[in-house]
């Protein structure tokens, strides 16, 4: 039975024999969907530039303090309560501009749910600490868009580099380049090279 993911794999293979030859050696990854929101920013704020295991030990502590997470709790708590959890401090003032941004109305979830993808990416890097890679990972997990491509991400540009046996890992700009022939379709592609990475480094692809 086919699937919707059936048309990105197919335009993958042919827009690009390195990425085919990923397909073919590991195979299609498993979606990696988020519930949209405030918890899913939160945990991909968290998870960034530290480890996964890092990460999910910082937001299992945040869950405890914080319960059923709200603006008003952020707001509530101090740069010591939440550094006590295991967030940096450029971390915290993020979750604070997140939370000011929700009570003001300048960010709102369900408005990003349906906007067009830039007017969403607009709205969530406007707010400060939000970058480039905190609003693609979310559009890409938490809102399902197919066309996202989180270029600063350094495990792709890894799996980049393998998968093209280049010299040096790719650019930003380069990994942008590199990227155009996988439009529409560049979710996928993310998705399949950080499976690679994965599979480059040994790990088991049967694990989460």
């Amino acid at each position: 039975m086919s699937t919707p993911w059936d048309a990105a794999w197919d335009h993958i293979a042919a827009a690009d024999k390195d990425l085919a030859a990923v397909l073919s050696e590991i195979g299609p990854p498993p979606a990696r969907d988020r519930e949209p929101g405030l918890d899913a920013l939160i945990a991909i704020i968290v998870d960034q530039q530290v480890s996964k295991v890092a990460g999910a030990a910082i937001k299992k502590r945040l869950d405890a303090f914080w319960g059923d997470v709200t603006p008003d709790g952020i707001l509530a708590a101090t740069e010591e309560d939440m550094r006590g959890c295991g967030l940096s401090r450029p971390k915290v003032r993020t979750l604070k501009a997140v939370a000011e941004a929700l009570d003001t109305g300048t960010l709102d979830f369900d408005r990003l749910a349906v906007v067009p993808e830039a007017d969403a990416y607009a709205e969530m890097v406007a707010i400060k600490g939000i970058g480039r890679w905190t609003a693609e990972v979310y559009l890409m997990f938490a809102l399902g868009r197919a066309d996202v491509w989180p270029a600063q991400d350094v495990a792709l540009q890894a799996a980049m580099q393998v998968a093209k046996d280049l010299s040096s890992r790719p650019t930003v700009k380069e990994m942008d380049a590199l990227s155009e022939p996988l439009r529409p379709y560049r979710s996928a592609a993310a998705l399949l090279l950080w499976r690679y990475h994965r599979h480059v480094r040994g790990i088991d692809l049967s694990l989460p």
